[in-house]
């Protein structure tokens, strides 16, 4: 019983993991039917939205490897190192 409410618990969390990518795919996928042409335009606002997204699904993997006590992968480590100083910029 108790395992089934570790697995339940485990999809949840990745379910709302996966939620702000999801965001920002349907953003593009909105975007790439809106705009039938080789190429296509994004406002700012549509561009921070898409960097706010995965922000968010950044943040929230990181606080979930810290909770689980596990370190962070390099790929993440990476990820923290170039978009420190990005987020330095913009702020």
């Amino acid at each position: 019983m108790e395992s089934t409410h570790k697995s339940a618990d485990s999809s949840s969390r990745i379910e709302r993991q996966l939620a702000h990518l999801k965001i920002v795919s349907r953003l593009l996928a909105h975007e790439l039917h809106a705009q039938n042409a080789p190429r296509i335009t994004l406002s700012r606002e549509q561009v921070l939205e898409i960097q706010t997204s995965i922000d968010l699904y950044i943040e929230e993997v990181m606080r979930v490897s810290k909770v689980a006590g596990s370190a962070l992968p390099s790929a993440i480590r990476e990820v923290q190192a170039v978009a420190a100083p990005v987020a330095a910029r913009v702020n």
